[in-house]
């Protein structure tokens, strides 16, 4: 992936656009979705990561697939255990 591929631009209801980078993706089998974990591009030193389910369209391309929100208490945990996981790797590196 280059670094044109690792962005994603988000338009709010508002009509506003902003550039995210992608942090991670990953595959959850236990709810058989994938899921892709977002910081805006102009992110200061505390980051706000957001994170969604989505579905890459045919050519598995995440810049054209559909960000679905998460919605149950449930997966949210499982997206945060993910994000610590890969958080606490990073440290160790």
């Amino acid at each position: 992936m280059d670094n044109e591929e690792q962005k994603i631009t988000l338009v709010d209801e508002h009509g506003n656009e902003e550039l995210y980078n992608v942090l991670f993706t990953f595959d959850s089998e236990d709810y058989g979705r994938s899921y892709v974990l977002l910081y805006p591009s102009e992110a200061d030193e505390e980051v706000d990561i957001q994170a969604y389910a989505f579905m890459p369209d045919e050519n598995h391309d995440l810049g054209e697939g559909e960000l679905i929100p998460i919605e149950s208490d449930e997966e949210w945990d499982m997206v945060e255990e993910v994000l610590n996981t890969f958080l606490g790797d990073q440290d160790q590196d």
